[in-house]
């Protein structure tokens, strides 16, 4: 491996995957920055999940930790112009970044869940709260990866993975929250809050 450092940053611009160089205040950089952060928010999920012990949270910190390395994959895609590319052809293999396991995850936890009545807050146990924190950053990589895509090739899949990914994610908030025994903190609005 190389050295953690290597100062050809230092001016203010990156190397893509494939060679380019191009600034890191480009919509590519940006996006899969973005990504890069979700998964670092989805490691403290994961590490609340353990610390909270028991069958359930183990199983959710798997599902987190397999999403990991998704993300980690569209992270490589999307700083590979080329790739992008290659999976956005006609023709190409089938898309890496298929969100129908997705659905199959909020499917199963939603089967065990409260229906909703009313808008949530963000909260409850600390897993819960990051879970509805990692929410909001897959939202703002899907916007980065809907901008970037109205100038640059990315793989279709990417903004469908992303925008399931976030869906994912509130349900998994919910469900945090049901294995730990406590309600879904409910929104009160107006005079009632």
């Amino acid at each position: 491996m190389t050295p953690i450092y290597t100062r050809g940053g230092d001016g203010g611009e990156t190397s893509l995957g494939d060679g380019a160089r191009v600034p890191k205040s480009g919509g590519r950089v940006d996006a899969y920055g973005i990504v890069d952060e979700l998964n670092s928010v989805l490691g403290c999920c994961v590490a609340h999940l353990v610390a909270e012990g028991g069958a359930g949270q183990a199983q959710l910190a798997g599902e987190l930790t397999a999403l990991q390395s998704r993300l980690f994959d569209l992270g490589a895609v999307l700083a590979n112009p080329r790739k992008s590319a290659e999976l956005a052809a006609d023709g190409a293999p089938a898309d890496p970044f298929a969100a129908a396991s997705l659905e199959g995850l909020i499917d199963a936890h939603d089967a065990q869940l409260p229906p909703l009545r009313n808008f949530i807050l963000p909260g409850g146990t600390l897993a819960a709260a990051n879970l509805h924190l990692a929410r909001t950053v897959c939202r703002r990589a899907e916007r980065a990866i809907v901008a970037l895509a109205r100038v640059e090739t990315v793989p279709g899949g990417a903004v469908v993975f992303l925008n399931r990914l976030g869906d994912y994610l509130f349900t998994a908030a919910r469900a945090a929250n049901r294995l730990a025994g406590l309600p879904d903190v409910p929104w009160r609005g107006g005079k009632d809050a």
